[in-house]
């Protein structure tokens, strides 16, 4: 494998979605082969589990049903996208990966965290990013954002903050596990300051 995969994960209105397509909008304009996925989703068959998984009209759904599709659009877009861009020697950049799984299933849900690290291992093939975008902010912080946007929610951001809570302290966790792999970033500051700041850090560590 000679390509970067690199991922974004957060909290919902965190402001990793923007950060990532910044980020994909740079290394096009350095003309850098780059590919940009977005977690559930990515190809056809993982588009239409998304509009399964983040239907409000599937409250009832079940936890384990939830970390299965999931999972299920994850190996999809493994098999049918990521593998052979990275196997090119390009670039992948995806806005959310398993770390997401781990943190709003296994933190969030309280599904066994052992089960979901094999779960991952499984669907993904064994692949791990080159390199984690973290963007930490307070679930307090991102209901503000959530409100001012006035946007209607999907099933996920309809969850009540104790729920984000426990999502939020997990992706910490995650993070501090891998320090090598993981850039912890505040949220809470501007656009324009992250987005720096991701840009620095990627010409410093990344080599292509």
């Amino acid at each position: 494998m000679t390509g970067t995969l690199i991922s974004f994960e957060g909290i919902d209105f965190s402001g990793k979605t923007i950060q990532a397509s910044l980020l994909n909008e740079r290394f096009k304009a350095q003309g850098t082969n780059v590919l940009f996925l977005r977690e559930p989703g990515g190809t056809e068959i993982s588009e239409n589990i998304r509009n399964v998984l983040l239907n409000d009209k599937y409250h009832k759904m079940d936890a384990t049903t939830e970390v299965l599709l999931y999972s299920a659009a994850r190996a999809q877009m493994v098999a049918e996208k990521v593998m052979s861009h990275l196997k090119s020697g390009g670039v992948v950049i995806c806005d959310r990966f398993y770390d997401s799984t781990t943190a709003y299933q296994g933190y969030g849900r309280q599904i066994n965290l052992d089960f979901i690290q094999r779960l991952n291992e499984f669907v993904t093939q064994g692949l791990k990013p080159n390199l984690t975008f973290l963007l930490d902010l307070d679930p307090v912080d991102a209901l503000h954002r959530k409100n001012k946007n006035n946007e209607s929610l999907d099933r996920l951001e309809q969850e009540d903050l104790k729920f984000h809570q426990r999502v939020r302290e997990g992706y910490l966790k995650i993070a501090h596990a891998e320090p090598n792999r993981f850039m912890i970033i505040n949220g809470s500051s501007s656009i324009e300051c992250i987005q720096r700041e991701i840009f620095e850090h990627v010409n410093s560590n990344l080599k292509f």
